[in-house]
C-alpha cells in the first residue's frame, strides 16, 4: 500500500515526546513558547501563535483583523473548505477568485479584474486570503500592491508551505501579508499530530491572536481594564477561545521543525525523479515559478485524458485497486453543498473547473522510495489484470 502522503517520526521525535511526558508541564509549559521561537526565527517573523490546527489560526486571524458579518473575504477554490469557513465562523460573507491555469493558485489576474468590478458596486473584500496550493507561493507581490490599491488586509494560508520560499526568502516572513497560516496535520511537511501556527510581524496583531487562543484572557497589566486584585489576577477582555496547542504536540513540533530543511529537500528530490519518469507521458506537470522555491506538500498531475482513453475516475480507481492510494486536491469549495446553495456557479470559475476535470494527486512524502514512485508512474498507463484471449 502506498497512501499520497504520510508523517516521517524519529526516534528523536519519540523521545522529544517522552521527555515533555515525564515533565511537569504536559500543557501550557516551556515547550510551546520554544516551538514558537524556533519557527519564527526560521521563518525571519517577529511573533509566531501556536494552536491547535490551521483551521484555529485562520479563525483568529480573520477576527484579529476585524472579520464581521457584512465584511467580504475572499479566497481559491482550490483549497480545503478551512480557507473559507474561516471567514463564515466570523460572520462575513465568502467569494471566490478563479485558479492561475499553471500553479493552481489563485490569479492576480482574475482577482485585478474582480476587484475594480466590486469597487463599481461597492462590495470590496476587507481580506482576501491566498492559498498556497501544493507548498508554492502565489504572485503575493502583485496581490500585496492590489491590497495597497483597494485598501483590503491579506492572510496566507501557507498550510502547504513551511520550508518554501519566495523571493528568495522564507514563505512566513509577511512582507506581503498581516498574517501566515502554517498546518502541521500528520500529511503536510511537519507534524505536530494536529496544530498550526499564525505568524506576524505586527505588536497589536500577535496580542490579539495570543489572547484569541485561550478565551480573550490577559495577563498583560497593560491590556487590563482594572488594577490587578494580587499576581493571580487576569481578566477576559474579549471573547476567545480554547485553541491552545500542548506542550506535548509542540514538542513533536520542535523536534520536527530541526529537519525541515531535510524534509524539504527530500522532497524536491522526489519531484526530481517524478518529473523524469513522468516526462513522456500523457499528463501536465506542475509547473514551477522562477520566484518561488515549493515545499512540494503535494505533486499534482493533470491528466491528458484523450490520450489516456480513460476517464479521470477510471484512472484514479487502476490506481486505488492496485494499492495506490492517489487523491484529488481540491474539490473546488462552491461545489460542496453547503456553499452552492450560495448561489455559487461553476461556470463562473473556468479555470478551476478545467484544472477540477482532470486533477490527480499521486504519493508525496519524505519515505517514498524510487522503486516505488516507479510503481506510480507505470500504473498510470498499465490497466489491471488480464485477459485470457486462449
Amino acid at each position: 500500500m502506498i497512501p499520497y502522503g504520510r508523517q516521517d517520526i524519529s526516534q528523536e521525535d519519540i523521545d522529544k515526546v517522552v521527555e515533555v511526558l515525564k515533565s511537569d508541564f504536559l500543557t501550557q509549559g516551556p515547550m510551546v513558547p520554544k516551538f514558537e521561537a524556533a519557527v519564527s526565527q526560521g521563518s525571519q517573523v517577529e511573533y509566531a501563535v501556536a494552536v491547535n490546527s490551521a483551521t484555529s489560526a485562520l479563525h483568529i486571524a480573520c477576527l484579529a483583523l476585524g472579520v464581521s458579518p457584512g465584511d467580504y473575504v475572499w479566497t481559491s477554490p482550490n483549497s480545503f473548505v478551512a480557507s473559507s469557513n474561516c471567514a463564515l465562523y466570523c460572520g462575513a460573507k465568502v467569494d471566490f477568485v478563479d485558479i492561475d491555469k499553471d500553479t493552481y493558485n489563485i490569479s492576480a489576474d482574475a482577482l485585478e479584474f474582480k476587484l475594480e468590478q466590486a469597487e463599481k458596486s461597492g462590495k470590496l473584500p476587507k481580506v482576501v486570503i491566498s492559498v498556497h496550493f501544493a507548498g508554492q507561493a502565489p504572485d503575493l507581490e502583485r496581490i500585496f500592491k492590489l491590497s495597497k490599491k483597494y485598501g483590503f488586509r491579506i492572510i496566507e494560508d501557507a498550510s502547504h508551505a513551511i520550508g518554501a520560499r519566495y523571493k528568495e526568502k522564507p514563505v512566513g516572513n509577511c512582507e506581503y501579508s498581516d498574517i501566515t497560516i502554517f498546518s502541521f496535520h500528520p500529511v503536510k511537511i511537519i507534524t505536530t499530530g494536529e496544530g498550526g501556527m499564525a505568524l506576524t510581524n505586527d505588536e497589536k496583531l500577535y496580542s490579539k491572536l495570543y489572547r484569541l487562543r485561550s478565551h480573550g484572557i490577559t495577563r498583560d497589566v497593560n491590556q487590563m481594564v482594572k488594577l490587578p486584585h494580587g499576581p493571580w489576577y487576569y481578566e477576559q477582555i474579549e471573547l476567545g477561545f480554547n485553541y491552545r496547542m500542548t506542550d506535548i504536540q509542540a514538542a513533536l513540533g520542535y523536534s520536527q521543525y530541526t529537519r525541515l530543511n531535510e524534509f524539504v529537500k527530500k522532497r524536491h528530490e522526489i519531484s526530481d525523479v517524478y518529473f523524469d519518469l513522468f516526462q513522456n507521458k500523457p499528463v501536465i506537470l506542475p509547473k514551477q515559478m522562477p520566484d518561488s522555491y515549493s515545499a512540494f506538500h503535494l505533486f499534482v498531475l493533470q491528466l491528458k485524458l484523450d490520450e489516456l482513453e480513460s476517464s479521470q475516475t477510471q484512472i484514479f480507481e487502476r490506481f486505488r485497486n492496485s494499492g495506490i492510494l492517489v487523491n484529488l486536491h481540491y474539490i473546488p469549495i462552491y461545489r460542496q453543498p453547503y456553499y452552492s446553495n450560495m448561489g455559487f456557479k461553476n461556470e463562473d470559475f473556468p479555470n478551476m473547473e478545467e484544472y477540477y476535470s482532470r486533477a490527480l494527486s499521486i504519493p508525496m512524502y519524505p519515505g517514498l522510495s524510487k522503486d516505488q514512485q516507479k510503481e506510480v508512474a507505470a500504473r498510470l498507463t498499465t490497466p489491471i489484470g488480464h485477459q485470457t484471449l486462449f
